[in-house]
């Protein structure tokens, strides 16, 4: 199993969860976060750290966000590893809980 960035994630990218991992499965894009799940071994110590509530265990992804696991996968083999947390975008508090997101998303 894995854990899984979701929609929420987009244009808030709160790094706050990268500081924890143990095994640096997180990737950075331009405006949103990814786990390899390659590399997730599944420890769930990013899961509490996130301000957005954007990070869910694989098997409690809710319906309308399971796209998100194989978009993870597919961004994560392209995007650089990110292992310190960074600023969050100055407006990342005016997106958070924003919903239809996914159409901000850069790839």
């Amino acid at each position: 199993m894995t854990y899984v960035v979701t929609e929420n994630c987009i244009r808030c990218k709160y790094t706050d969860c990268v500081e924890v991992c143990p095994v640096d499965c997180f990737h950075e894009g331009p405006n949103f976060l990814t786990i390899d799940p390659e590399e997730c071994i599944d420890c769930s110590l990013c899961e509490p750290e996130c301000p957005a509530e954007a990070i869910f265990a694989e098997d409690d992804l809710p319906e309308d966000q399971v796209h998100f696991l194989e978009l993870n996968r597919e961004l994560a083999e392209n995007w650089p590893v990110i292992t310190e947390q960074k600023d969050p975008p100055a407006d990342a508090e005016d997106w958070d809980g924003k919903p239809d997101k996914l159409q901000y998303l850069e790839k």
